[in-house]
């Protein structure tokens, strides 16, 4: 049986084709119109149209999960703002304020003080009420605004962005490199300090010799843990360079899972007990055999997961955190995922294996209040265990109200119980303990939610 989301695909990529003839029409428009309206401009270069294709509509749904956030396709559809892609290319990056100004003299007719549109087209609308440019999740700024066009009866949705030739060049790179290659890459965010640091000044290549020869000296290090870390990423991109073959030869195209690969390699090595150097290597050694025993195996990545009988959870904990993994199972394709993925590498039964990597993740946040010296050292054992458990079902409340597969990504893991650790360590007794346990819990949850945003 096909998970139900690629039938969400099949149904959404109909509704793009039985539109194509209209955004095609629409984003002709829309380019005459925005180079009318900008060929005045000393600063302006050129106007690039495209409208969403298939594949790309494909990747939108599975990486931002638009099956769970819309009753149907059809609706996801016309809730998109980019249906049509529209960029107004000038040359240097003040002029993209110059431009984006120009537009809001040009665009002065409104009736919601949202929408705006031109007294030559009120066709054409651009919501100029949101702050610009916008902050990207890279941390970098663009000037992106959202437009509507009436075509006939229709209102067709646009994303227009203005952009300079050194950003064109940046977002090219970005976009090629770290955006759409979902091909491991084990140094990633040396690559990211590097393109940073050209987007920022093009002239700081003191800096990126910096860092260049920070990160030899860290490959080169003669440390225990720099040699475990570097076991573990070449297993994980063993692991995501194999899948990725089998993924895009089952569904079409690859999704960025190198983070789940990582998840998945923290827990084989600890399921396998790997304390030093020397186990680390015997135990890759071993998965290395494995990867190549289930090399040939046939797998499907559009199918439901089964289990061979019910799952057992050791304790509420476990159980906070599982319940909610198997509800999203076979709805959201990045869980799904995760485990087809484990469930192939690891020798036992699926069911075993999904009860030991809750586990595992329950452990990796509850061994992290259980080390922890100031709380050892200030509290008896029934006072640390109040907490402890105040904190533990802090991060299961989080997780039942966003069961989101990044809250297993092992940097926020890790980032989670610093914050946790952080927290904690402010209570210096039992009796502030009392007198702050809710603020202290709500404090966890928020700092949770942020790292998750």
């Amino acid at each position: 049986m096909k998970l139900e989301i690629f039938d969400f695909i099949e149904e959404a990529t109909g509704h793009l084709c039985e539109l194509e003839d209209q955004l095609e029409e629409a984003s002709d428009e829309l380019e005459k119109f925005f180079e009318f309206e900008m060929e005045d401009f000393e600063g302006f270069l050129n106007i690039n149209t495209r409208v969403k294709t298939k594949m790309s509509l494909k990747e939108k749904i599975l990486r931002n999960n638009y099956y769970s956030r819309y009753e149907n396709a059809e609706e996801m559809i016309y809730d998109l703002s980019d249906l049509i892609g529209i960029r107004i290319e000038c040359r240097f990056i003040e002029d993209e304020n110059k431009l984006y100004r120009k537009l809001l003299k040009v665009f002065d007719v409104t009736e919601d003080g949202k929408y705006f549109s031109t007294e030559s087209n009120p066709d054409v609308k651009l919501k100029l009420d949101d702050k610009q440019p916008q902050r990207q999740k890279n941390g970098f700024k663009i000037f992106r605004i959202d437009g509507k066009y009436r075509l006939g009866e229709n209102e067709i949705t646009f994303e227009l962005q203005i952009k300079s030739l050194v950003n064109m060049f940046w977002g090219e790179i970005e976009h090629k490199i770290l955006y759409k290659n979902f091909n491991y890459v084990m140094i990633e965010d040396f690559f990211r300090d590097i393109m940073g640091s050209i987007k920022e000044n093009l002239s700081m290549i003191d800096r990126q010799l910096m860092i260049l020869h920070d990160h030899i000296n860290e490959m080169d290090e003669d440390n225990d843990e720099v040699r475990k870390n570097q076991f573990q990423k070449l297993l994980s991109k063993m692991i995501h360079n194999m899948y990725s073959h089998k993924i895009k030869g089952d569904i079409g195209f690859v999704v960025d899972f190198r983070k789940p690969c990582d998840i998945i390699v923290k827990y084989i090595f600890e399921k396998s007990k790997v304390y030093d150097v020397s186990s680390y290597s015997i135990t890759f050694l071993g998965i290395l055999g494995r990867l190549k025993d289930v090399s040939q195996n046939e797998i499907s990545f559009i199918e439901y997961i089964e289990f061979e009988r019910y799952i057992k959870f050791e304790d509420e904990y476990e159980k906070r955190l599982g319940e909610p993994i198997l509800g999203s199972l076979n709805q959201d394709f990045m869980w799904n995922l995760l485990f087809r993925i484990l469930f192939d590498i690891e020798i036992g039964t699926d069911t075993e294996d999904f009860e030991g990597f809750i586990a595992f993740i329950k452990d990796e946040f509850l061994e992290n209040l259980k080390s922890n010296g100031k709380l050892n050292s200030r509290f008896e054992d029934w006072q640390r265990n109040d907490i402890v458990d105040k904190v533990m079902n802090a991060i299961a409340d989080v997780f039942q109200e966003n069961t989101c597969i990044e809250f297993v990504n092992y940097d926020n893991i890790e980032r989670i119980n610093s914050k946790i650790t952080t927290r904690v360590n402010r209570v210096k007794n039992f009796e502030d303990w009392r007198d702050q346990a809710f603020e202290v819990v709500e404090n966890i949850k928020q700092d949770i939610r942020d790292i998750l945003e």
